[in-house]
């Protein structure tokens, strides 16, 4: 097992979760109206999305990878339109008081948008397909170990930075009143609707 090969699936996982997009500040409001767990869990979708698109690069699935490159005008249709669904109900939200108890089927909600969400930008293979070449994998049947072990990297350092993330917005949750949460609503819906016009637009 080539752990140098997962740790750097790790990093790229890692630096690809890290920049804040509609995903992050979405991760952030749940964290922050509905507890760590939401938060968590709607990370841990967007991880899922980023190692399945890992390995569709990283196995040389080009069929798969055509299909969604070539339909990438209708994702990015159906996920502007989620965006901007998921925008405007968050700006009109009422804020919370309490965490929200962390049931199976709000967290299963959490993590199935998130998942949808990332996988709208199909794009992202090709992030990983010329990383994955550039490192030498998913080229052979020999490098078939080297890109499971990339794409398993990948996912830990995603889910990693959601981890984290949550955890952090978590600790300054007891610091937001209810006026502080309904303008974190506000704001936050606000960008994630500008993310959702962006993506209808582009």
């Amino acid at each position: 097992m080539d752990v140098g090969l997962m740790l750097r699936g790790i990093a790229i996982g890692f630096s690809i979760a890290v920049p804040v997009g509609p995903i992050g500040v979405l991760c952030i409001r749940r964290t922050l109206a509905e507890g760590r767990a939401y938060g968590i869990v709607s990370g841990l979708g967007a991880a899922t999305a980023d190692a399945l698109y890992g390995a569709i690069a990283g196995f040389g699935i080009t069929a798969i990878s055509t299909m969604l490159i070539n339909q990438q005008m209708w994702l990015r249709l159906i996920g502007g339109l989620f965006l901007c669904y998921l925008g405007l109900k968050t700006m009109l939200a009422a804020p919370a008081q309490e965490a929200a108890p962390a049931n199976s089927y709000g967290l299963a909600g959490a993590y199935a948008s998130t998942l949808l969400l990332t996988l709208t930008n199909p794009l992202t293979i090709l992030s990983f397909a010329a990383i994955f070449a550039g490192l030498g994998v998913g080229t052979s049947t020999d490098s078939y170990l080297g890109a499971m072990l990339l794409v398993l990297g990948v996912f830990t350092g995603s889910a990693l930075w959601w981890l984290l993330l949550s955890s952090g917005i978590s600790v300054f949750r007891g610091a937001f009143n209810p006026a502080r949460l309904r303008w974190t609503n506000r704001i936050s819906g606000l960008i994630i609707l500008g993310f959702g016009l962006l993506a209808l637009v582009g």
